[in-house]
């Protein structure tokens, strides 16, 4: 059985609390817990409730796949990155540009 890696979930809170610009009080408010709390979480100190992580995703608008993807399995994990037709086009132009760009860049 897969359990939260408390741990990891805190490393990811502090990637998107950072990428958003926002220090760990300004987070909290948003949240509606304490900046204390918030630094307890991201060490892995103290566990954050389902409420809690739910309100973290909101307020860091993310997903919660990106926060708890250290602890989802693998099938979960692929499920979450299977595309329409549409979207599988979109990254086969989105990758093509990404190879010519670096190809690019190689010769310079």
């Amino acid at each position: 059985m897969l359990t939260v890696d408390y741990e990891k979930l805190g490393v990811r809170v502090r990637q998107q609390r950072e990428l958003n610009s926002l220090t760990q009080s300004q987070l909290a408010r948003k949240v509606g817990v304490t900046g204390s709390f918030i630094g307890h979480i991201e060490r892995g100190e103290k566990k954050a409730s389902v409420d809690t992580v739910v309100a973290l995703c909101n307020a860091l608008e993310v997903s919660p796949t990106v926060l708890l993807q250290d602890s989802l399995s693998d099938g979960v994990m692929q499920s979450q990155l299977s595309f329409d037709e549409d979207n599988q086009d979109l990254m086969r132009g989105i990758m093509h540009v990404l190879r010519e760009h670096t190809r690019r860049a190689e010769y310079r």
